[in-house]
């Protein structure tokens, strides 16, 4: 199934402007932690975004572009701590984007999808021979909005 939307996202034009859906700040609360990601707009052909996910006193973060690339639209991730890796646009549509990267060890997708004021982020992949998957069900929210049972 994979084969058949890489060659079909192939024939596609791939603007970063294709993505611009993904912009603003959103917003996931759930009990145990908070997650927060910030898209900006698609001008000058690149998008930025940065994650900061907070559980009590301790945050993860991650750093991402989006742009085209020599192999086409690229979602560049950097994780805290790490070397960026880059995930190539397989399918490209109104309201979902898949990128891959099977040579990467975990994840080998990421998956964004938006409906209305929510956006679910989404990699899976496979380690040790288990597919995998984590999920963030984003709610548009005002620049900087905290969830009220985490506000630090």
């Amino acid at each position: 199934m994979l084969m058949i939307l890489a060659a079909i996202a192939s024939t596609l034009p791939q603007q970063v402007n294709d993505l611009s859906w993904m912009a603003g700040h959103w917003l996931e609360c759930t009990p145990r932690h908070e997650t927060s990601e910030i898209w900006t707009d698609a001008r000058g052909d690149v998008m930025l975004g940065v994650s900061k996910s907070v559980r009590g006193n301790r945050a993860d973060w991650e750093f991402a572009r989006i742009e085209i690339a020599p192999e086409g639209l690229t979602f560049f991730a950097n994780p805290k701590g790490q070397a960026p890796t880059s995930f190539r646009a397989i399918s490209v549509g109104p309201g979902q984007v898949i990128f891959e990267n099977i040579g990467h060890d975990f994840p080998q997708r990421v998956i964004y999808t938006r409906h209305g004021n929510r956006l679910t982020g989404r990699i899976e992949g496979i380690i040790e021979g288990q597919t995998r998957s984590i999920e963030w069900n984003y709610t548009a929210a005002p620049l900087n909005a905290a969830c009220p049972a985490i506000t630090q």
